[in-house]
């Protein structure tokens, strides 16, 4: 089951949710652990079918999403910057990922099935 989890998806909302929590609580604290609660989840997917490998890899692009919005946000606006790093992140984890094991393409392990 857990190779058909999209944490393309996960990991764009995690970011989303985070921030809209954030910002209609007013507690950065609460949209942190809201994002961290979508990302450890993310790890747990990506360690489990990829390897720790490809985990801290997408991991880091995360984190990495996570500081640049903050930059992002300065130049085009917190909304928009939170959808950018999104989208970037969901196709890092796709093209990492999800693809292997929800196409089932000929290097992924959906193939021999």
């Amino acid at each position: 089951m857990s190779e058909r989890v999209p944490t393309s998806l996960l990991a764009a909302a995690g970011l989303i949710a985070g921030f809209g929590t954030a910002i209609g609580t007013g507690s950065r604290p609460l949209g942190g652990a809201v994002m961290a609660l979508f990302g450890l989840t993310c790890i747990y997917f990506w360690v489990k079918r990829d390897g720790r490998q490809t985990a801290l890899r997408l991991t880091l692009v995360g984190l990495a999403a996570f500081v640049f919005s903050h930059v992002l946000g300065l130049v085009i606006g917190a909304w928009p910057s939170v959808f950018v790093v999104s989208a970037i992140t969901a196709w890092a984890c796709w093209r990492w990922s999800d693809s292997k094991w929800l196409l089932g393409s000929a290097a992924g392990p959906l193939a021999s099935r």
